[in-house]
């Protein structure tokens, strides 16, 4: 299990991860979600060793890993650019670091093809680099790390540079891996829906601290900061709305599934903008001089009025 405790990282004056405290169990997935620049990949660093904290402690079932080096901590990292080696066929590059290691080579061959099923790539050990589609390579690089059997998994964006369809499909399919053999694994992502799919909890990151934690389920509902309804792509209004008056100090937060069409409404909206976004139509809605988003089953005219009633469990008080 990992704990840390009182992370703090500093670039000059530029406090990067400012007095962070988090927990990974032993078969969790936490992913810690935020914006570029809120410090997530930073974090992730200095877990791994690659960053040298400067205050804070980053335990490991009970050891302090201050001083261990980033080879020692057995932690396995997957980045974005899959740094395969195109010299190397798909089971050379699995196999790299047990030969590096110095792990016999019937040893490897089971540990490559072990990987390679673990991820869906059986029977590719002999196809070369070049020959792979974007979501292949980022398997094989996940069956890379996965190889020297590592006691817990640190992903960093590692499906950001793939296209948006194949980017759903790799998280499926990583999430079903990280089910069937659980692992602690710590991720880092500004993608709230690749954060929602893998994650068993989530970690808001904002200005190097965290500010909110809680199951995905439980940050979407109840987001608790116009900060982090923001980040989920939640509107953040002064209120009232919907029946729901902020008290002062405090502000509301709209999910897109508050807003129903109703023709008989207490509530009419001008359409600013319609995009659709399978299977429906995304919404841009002015209500009183307010823009709101909304979700309709069929595309609208600019400058059409639509009438609509309000989900109140879609609306939640807020910190601003």
């Amino acid at each position: 299990m990992l704990r840390v405790s009182g992370l703090t990282v500093r670039f000059g004056d530029l406090v990067a991860v400012d007095d962070v405290s988090l927990e990974v169990g032993p078969t969790e997935t936490v992913a810690v979600l935020g914006a570029s620049g809120s410090g997530k990949t930073t974090l992730l660093r200095a877990v791994a060793g690659l960053i040298a904290p400067d205050a804070g402690e980053i335990i490991w079932d009970g050891t302090d890993l201050s001083n261990v080096p980033t080879h020692l901590r057995r932690f396995g990292l997957v980045f974005q650019d899959f740094a395969l080696f195109p010299h190397l066929d798909v089971a050379g590059n699995v196999g790299f670091g047990l030969r590096m290691s110095g792990v016999a080579s019937s040893e490897i061959s089971i540990r490559v093809e072990s990987a390679l099923k673990r991820v869906g790539l059986s029977g590719l050990g002999s196809r070369r680099i070049e020959e792979l589609s974007g979501g292949q390579a980022q398997r094989v690089a996940l069956a890379r790390t996965l190889a020297p059997e590592p006691r817990m998994l640190l992903l960093d964006e590692p499906l950001a540079s793939l296209d948006p369809a194949l980017r759903r499909d790799l998280a499926a399919d990583l999430a079903a891996t990280l089910a069937a053999d659980p692992m602690p694994t710590l991720l880092v992502t500004h993608d709230t829906d690749e954060a929602f799919a893998l994650a068993t909890r989530v970690a808001v990151m904002d200005r190097g601290r965290i500010v909110r934690t809680g199951t995905p389920e439980e940050v979407w509902r109840d987001p608790k900061t116009a900060v982090v309804a923001r980040l989920l792509g939640q509107d953040v209004i002064a209120g009232p709305f919907g029946g729901i008056t902020a008290p002062p100090g405090r502000t509301l937060a709209v999910r897109n599934d508050a807003l129903r069409e109703d023709a008989k409404g207490p509530i009419e909206g001008v359409v600013k903008t319609s995009a659709f976004r399978g299977p429906g139509h995304v919404l841009t809605v002015d209500i009183s001089g307010t823009k709101l988003t909304a979700m309709s089953a069929s595309a609208r005219r600019a400058g059409e009025r639509v009438r609509y009633s309000v989900d109140r469990n879609a609306v939640t008080v807020v910190e601003e």
